[in-house]
């Protein structure tokens, strides 16, 4: 936490070693260090914590539930617009969830706050649901609204960049997100939510 001179919405990360705290200078990888190859589920979201962007996992699990009301559960995201995301797959293009447990975690211990999550984590619950992995070279970013539209997130060229640091080559984006250089990552417009849902996964 910091007081009250200065930005409050910065973030600090260190490492505990031997010879006491150190300062990580790339999170992102750190973030990602113990990631395995795709999986189901599995999402790398490019987010901006602060002024820094850092890359981090959303990791989902769908799976038939053996009771009468299905749980949701959410670590280090908001519970309130996982349900938001659910409904809007189910209204806009019809994925339904009944009848299915809906586990939702940010790897690392990171706590995301920024709507612009909302994409991956869509993203992260349909490849549970549909048992496909996305490419592991793929970052995911942008808001999701009631209507199913997209919009692009800000800083979406520092996003970008990092993904290309850490050897990301593609990116799931809105389709008016101002790419910049591009960093080398190559963008993968979408219109809306239910074009991601049948170009991506082949659903809905």
């Amino acid at each position: 936490m910091k007081n009250r001179f200065g930005p409050a919405d910065e973030i600090g990360v260190f490492e505990m070693t031997g010879n006491g705290l150190e300062e990580v200078l790339n999170p992102s990888a750190l973030f990602l260090s113990e990631r395995d190859e795709p999986a189901p589920g599995s999402v790398v979201f490019a987010g901006i914590e602060g002024t820094r962007p850092v890359l981090v996992e959303f990791q989902a699990l769908v799976s038939p539930t053996p009771h009468s009301q299905p749980r949701r559960t959410v670590v280090g995201w908001d519970g309130g617009r996982l349900a938001m995301i659910l409904a809007v797959l189910e209204a806009r293009c019809g994925i339904p969830f009944t009848g299915l447990d809906v586990y939702l975690n940010v790897a690392g211990g990171m706590k995301i706050g920024e709507p612009a999550a909302d994409l991956a984590v869509a993203a992260a619950l349909l490849s549970a649901r549909e048992d496909v992995s996305l490419p592991q070279d793929t970052v995911v970013f942008g808001e999701i609204s009631l209507s199913g539209a997209l919009r692009p997130a800000t800083q979406t060229e520092n996003r970008l960049k990092e993904a290309g640091k850490l050897g990301f080559t593609a990116a799931i984006a809105p389709k008016r997100s101002k790419a910049g250089g591009g960093a080398g990552v190559k963008l993968k417009p979408m219109g809306d939510l239910a074009q991601m849902v049948g170009d991506i996964f082949g659903a809905g």
